[in-house]
């Protein structure tokens, strides 16, 4: 058992430090229509590896990286002046109730 285990950490390994690309497609269609085609392709590799590859996607995707999201909002001068737009917008609307409101 002490071979196979062996062999098994083995291949982990290679696969881990190399990389290892699973690709698929599936098609569903009625009647020769076809309505949905999923194309998967699977990455398996170590971190490291990875971000050798330049494929480091998490490390600015909010949800895995809260400090990439401030990042990106900070960075984004858009966003802020989008913020600061709706702000205006807001003032603007009338309040129930007041003089302001249409009749």
């Amino acid at each position: 058992m002490g071979t196979s285990s062996d062999s098994l950490a083995d291949i982990l390994e290679r696969v881990l430090d190399k990389g290892v690309v699973i690709a698929g497609d599936i098609g569903v269609s009625v009647v020769d229509v076809e309505l949905l085609t999923l194309r998967i392709r699977l990455f398996i590799a170590s971190a490291q590896t990875a971000r050798e590859m330049g494929m480091d996607w998490w490390t600015n995707d909010p949800f895995f990286s809260p400090n990439a999201a401030r990042a990106e909002l900070a960075g984004d001068d858009r966003k802020l002046d989008l913020a600061a737009r709706v702000a205006e917008l807001e003032a603007r609307l009338p309040v129930p109730g007041g003089r302001d409101e249409p009749r």
